[in-house]
């Protein structure tokens, strides 16, 4: 099937598979004056604004969570330029969707600028990427990417260097109440206040549970809402920007000592369902890189714990990770092990092989005692047994 383009738009959200159009769709702002949020962006002067107004043409990628408005932005965009949009999922799209929207008609003969919108740009392998920067780098087509992945991770260096970088931030409580405003559906207060609270700053889910529990139940209220969404899924990608932000928080947190802290983010990532192999390496590293010489035994613990749940598994590891976490998070800190080490490696990078002292020298051959190889060697010497450049060095400190 032929990619939409922008004189097509309308018509391209009207109808999915001859159902109705979604809400979530029919509210679509079609200007900046309509649209809710990321003022950074698109207030008076601000770089998106700026590029409408002057209609300047360049490709850029939209970094955002879901629901933060990257496809309305450039549906806004596309048509305040005058150009035709095409739009293409990475999902289900590849080298022959974008070959039919470089080679179509009307992108060689239609006269206007040809945009090509590529949602969740970051499932685009790299082979993919690579076929759409030739496309990018003659300027056949301007691309626009939404993502919600840390570009510099999922975007290879190429095409990242052709394309500005835009971060779009969650929505926060005033703008979603202005969002739900547009639905005109009657909800009661304490039901969109614990909308606006779960849908932690995504528009389209919101809108998309208000319209659920309208059809299924004809009044939206507290109750219906639950019922319609059912269970609340935290946003995280094993992969992605917030499996990092995550395993940080819970590092941090156990080195800070703050055990409630550190219980928390286990638990998200729990409940998100990540490894727990993967969160208990994490755990054996913390215990010699931040506990170290404190608490030597809190190795011998985490070590436990990585044991525990590779013979276990979920549910009950939770479990084991919780016991090593508080014991981990209220261990005395130690980081001079970890210091000294990295200390040393960088004297190791900078001075390269420096000539080791001949009397720690090994001499399994006479001819190595000849040339005094081991010579003057003396258990529990006091004297320095670095290189002659780094005698005085203190790494352990």
């Amino acid at each position: 099937m032929e990619p939409s383009n922008s004189t097509a738009i309308s018509n391209h959200s009207n109808t999915r598979g001859g159902n109705r159009e979604p809400l979530a769709s029919k509210i679509r702002p079609k200007t900046l004056d309509e649209f809710v949020g990321q003022e950074h962006l698109t207030a008076k002067g601000k770089p998106l604004r700026v590029a409408i107004e002057k209609k300047e043409l360049f490709s850029f990628i939209l970094w955002g969570p879901p629901g933060s408005g990257k496809t309305t932005l450039a549906r806004i965009y596309a048509n305040a330029v005058g150009a035709d949009f095409y739009e293409l999922s990475a999902v289900d799209s590849g080298k022959e969707d974008i070959k039919k929207v470089v080679g179509s008609r009307q992108l060689r003969l239609g006269g206007k600028p040809k945009i090509l919108f590529v949602d969740e740009i970051h499932r685009f392998n790299k082979a993919q990427q690579d076929f759409l920067l030739p496309f990018v780098e003659r300027g056949d087509i301007t691309l626009i990417g939404a993502t919600t992945e840390n570009p510099s991770f999922e975007i290879i260096s190429p095409l990242l260097s052709r394309a500005r970088v835009f971060v779009l931030n969650e929505h926060n409580e005033k703008e979603m109440g202005q969002i739900l405003k547009r639905t005109k559906l009657k909800i009661q207060k304490d039901a969109r206040d614990w909308l606006v609270q779960m849908a932690s700053g995504d528009a389209r889910q919101a809108i998309t549970t208000l319209e659920t529990a309208q059809a299924l139940y004809g009044a939206i209220t507290l109750d219906t809402l639950k019922e319609a969404i059912q269970s609340k899924h935290l946003r995280y990608d094993k992969k992605g920007e917030e499996h990092y932000n995550t395993i940080s928080a819970f590092i941090k947190s156990m080195r800070a000592s703050q055990p409630d802290a550190a219980l928390y983010y286990l638990a998200r990532m729990v409940d998100a369902g990540e490894d727990p192999k993967f969160i208990a390496r994490r755990m054996v590293v913390f215990a010699s890189e931040d506990v170290g010489l404190a608490v030597p035994t809190a190795l011998v613990v985490a070590n436990a714990v990585f044991e525990a749940v590779h013979k276990i598994g979920y549910p009950e590891a939770t479990i084991n990770l919780a016991h090593g976490v508080a014991y981990l998070a209220q261990c005395k800190k130690d980081r001079r092990s970890y210091d000294a080490v990295f200390e040393a490696l960088d004297d190791v990078k900078k001075f390269g092989n420096l000539p080791i002292p001949m009397k720690v020298r090994n001499a399994p051959t006479k001819l190595m005692k000849d040339l005094k190889y081991g010579k003057g060697y003396e258990m529990y010497d006091k004297e320095s047994y670095l290189p002659e450049k780094l005698k005085k060095k203190k790494y352990l400190k």
